[in-house]
């Protein structure tokens, strides 16, 4: 264990010495994030500030903790990390388009399956255990790509896709470490390590933010947490599914309605917009700041909620689905997240409650 801590601490000084030295290389080699109309920043901002997280990281599992970890797979491990890195340093240089990212991503992610990363078995309620034979490659690809691009999608403030990144992957390696066993105890260890990577850079990030993440750090931490994951969901079970699930309920969430409100408004999923959580709660009158730190607070909840989750019954786990989707579901309505006039459940409750008429005449 002190050997762990020490290895942390020097993580996190490397990511710090690092960032700058990355700030300085993202200038020289045109890697900003220029003001444009859906942007915050109103100067050209360095990006690719995920780089010197992917070496610190890397540094650390290789060259301090290497006999904690299975040889093969981190070797192959690093391989996808590295297709990652790439796919968003070349974005981050050229502005790639969503599909060219998407080839970067899922060729990570069969790399990822390859090296026996992968959700193989799921265990249902009153049937038992289901293989998942030639399922397993999609199953796997699919959840891969949509966690990646889950966390991208919130990488809108100084911040805010780091933060919310630390409090998931803290959760997810408290709950591997105390509830899931010994088998996979270095899962925790690795992210914990990444943790202490991204707390290294964190300074350079947070508001007022001197360097982003850009695609580079949001596609490779958000790979990493979709991986971490499917070590817990090589024999999945409905309540091994949720728990990944509720940790990264932001993110999730966020990227949930989007699909819905562009859909409903007729517009391609994959355009961009100036509608999303952070977007949402600026709108209604909250600082850059406080919108990250109400953020970061959104995600401390969905953390507590998770373990309960751990600590839960089958019957348990079902009764607090059901209140977090209630829950998850007013808020979006509340801060208009899918659109400021859908709010079904909340002109349900004016309806039956307090006996209104829906807002602006509206009747389901």
């Amino acid at each position: 264990m002190p050997r762990i801590i020490v290895t942390l601490l020097i993580t996190a000084l490397i990511a710090t010495l690092l960032t700058p030295l990355v700030r300085k290389i993202a200038q020289r080699i045109g890697a900003l994030d220029r003001p444009n109309a859906r942007r915050v920043n109103q100067v050209p901002m360095p990006t690719m500030g995920g780089l010197a997280i992917f070496i610190a990281f890397a540094v650390a599992n290789f060259c301090l903790l290497r006999d904690q970890y299975p040889g093969r797979q981190l070797t192959w491990l690093f391989v996808a990390e590295c297709v990652i890195i790439i796919t968003g340093m070349l974005d981050d240089l050229f502005e790639l388009r969503p599909f060219q990212k998407l080839i970067g991503i899922t060729i990570a992610a069969v790399i990822t399956y390859c090296a026996g990363i992968r959700m193989a078995m799921v265990t249902l309620p009153f049937t038992g255990e289901v293989h998942l034979h030639w399922l397993s490659l999609p199953a796997t690809l699919v959840w891969i790509i949509a966690i990646t691009n889950a966390l991208n999608l919130i990488d809108g403030l100084d911040g805010l896709a780091t933060g919310v990144a630390c409090i998931a992957l803290t959760t997810s390696a408290l709950i591997g470490y105390f509830f899931l066993g010994t088998a996979n105890i270095f899962v925790s260890i690795m992210m914990l390590v990444l943790v202490a990577a991204m707390l290294g850079f964190l300074p350079y990030n947070f508001y007022p933010a001197k360097i982003y993440l850009g695609d580079t750090g949001s596609l490779f931490i958000g790979f990493m947490i979709a991986v971490f994951s499917l070590y817990g969901l090589k024999n999945a079970t409905i309540i091994s599914v949720i728990i990944p699930v509720i940790i990264l309920g932001v993110p999730i969430t966020d990227t949930v309605s989007a699909i819905l409100r562009r859909a409903l408004n007729k517009k391609p999923i994959m355009q961009a917009d100036k509608h999303h959580l952070h977007h949402r709660l600026m709108a209604m009158g909250l600082s850059h700041r406080q919108t990250v730190l109400v953020i970061y607070g959104i995600a401390l909840i969905f953390s507590l909620i998770s373990l309960l989750y751990a600590l839960s019954s089958f019957w348990g786990a079902l009764i607090l689905t059901v209140a977090v989707l209630l829950g998850v579901e007013l808020f979006v309505e509340a801060i208009g997240l899918v659109g400021s006039h859908r709010q079904p459940l909340l002109d349900l409750i004016r309806i039956i409650v307090l006996r209104e008429e829906p807002q602006d005449g509206r009747r389901h």
